[in-house]
């Protein structure tokens, strides 16, 4: 069997996550990270010596310029997502970007037009919902009989007087950096919500340090969910009228470890960033659609968008 021709991509930015996004890509004999491209030379060229990345550029503009560039990873503040990835479009290269697209619902649309006009692969970067752990959950859903409740929860302590996450001019908060994962996981195993309720504790510098949200999704399924970063927690529960699914590690997927009530099952824990740019890859080559398409980040961004205008009004707000 013939080795598929590896994707050469492009790193747009060097913050924390683009590490773990290395670490996978480096399993992968299908990827082959070829250019990282910062703000400044100095700050790409230490963060390329660091991880053996060969070519180097001062700015995002240069590495949109690179033709030895075919896809780029975006990385930057949630702020920056949509500028930068149109503008990679517009640059010809196909594009992962970094959770959450966007909390705009129009900036999606504007985004997958452009993507598709030009014949280019865009995907947000869930890299949960490429696991084994995730389809396992697909596959035993049947089992737990009509669903009532999915309950998740997300946070860590972030403790630091200044974080790109927790600034409101580059779109901070705790639902877009972690609570957005909850919302995903709610969409993809109840469907769309129907209306939704929220909660948040805002935080000196201007966003939520935590949230809380409830959403009704289709055939009456509640899901209620809670995300911070003043604890740390995660988890996935899913009631149905029979059984019940339980994931202690859901978006890493680490140990590949669920609990069909208390029956104990195990999936190989393969790395989801790995997976998800091998997902990108097979989609850039024509072999497949992408996992995450137009439909799935437009359902995201309005959810999120609903659940930020239920808790600054304190109402109920009704999606269309």
């Amino acid at each position: 069997m013939t080795t598929p021709s590896p994707i050469r991509w492009g790193l747009l930015g060097t913050g924390d996550i683009t590490r773990k996004l290395l670490a996978g890509a480096r399993r992968s004999s299908e990827v082959v990270v070829t250019a990282v491209g910062s703000r400044t030379l100095e700050r790409a060229r230490d963060f390329a010596a660091a991880n053996d990345i060969p070519r180097v550029h001062g700015s995002y503009e240069d590495l949109l310029a690179d033709p030895e560039v075919d896809a780029v990873y975006i990385s930057l503040p949630n702020s920056l997502h949509h500028t930068w990835t149109m503008a990679s479009l517009a640059a010809g290269k196909h594009v992962l970007c970094e959770k959450p697209y966007t909390r705009h619902p129009a900036q999606v649309i504007e985004a997958f037009d452009a993507a598709d006009a030009r014949g280019l692969v865009l995907e947000e970067a869930f890299m949960w919902r490429h696991t084994p752990q995730v389809r396992k959950v697909r596959e035993l859903l049947p089992r737990l009989g009509p669903l009532r409740v999915i309950r998740s929860t997300f946070g860590f302590l972030l403790d630091r007087d200044y974080d790109v996450r927790i600034d409101a001019l580059l779109d901070g908060g705790s639902l877009m950096d972690v609570g957005c994962y909850c919302v995903s996981a709610s969409r993809l195993f109840g469907g769309e919500p129907v209306r939704v309720a929220g909660e948040q504790v805002m935080g000196p510098s201007g966003v939520e340090v935590r949230f809380a949200g409830v959403m009704r999704l289709p055939d009456d399924v509640v899901a209620t969910f809670s995300s911070g970063f003043d604890g740390a927690t995660e988890s996935i529960e899913i009631i149905g009228r029979d059984h019940r699914l339980s994931l202690p590690d859901p978006w890493h997927s680490v140990r590949g470890v669920l609990y069909l009530d208390d029956e104990l099952i195990t999936v190989e824990p393969i790395n989801p960033y790995q997976l998800e740019l091998e997902d990108v890859n097979a989609a850039i080559r024509g072999e497949r659609e992408p996992l995450l398409g137009r439909s799935d980040a437009l359902g995201q961004a309005r959810a999120i968008d609903a659940l930020y205008r239920a808790a600054a009004s304190g109402t109920v707000v009704t999606l269309d």
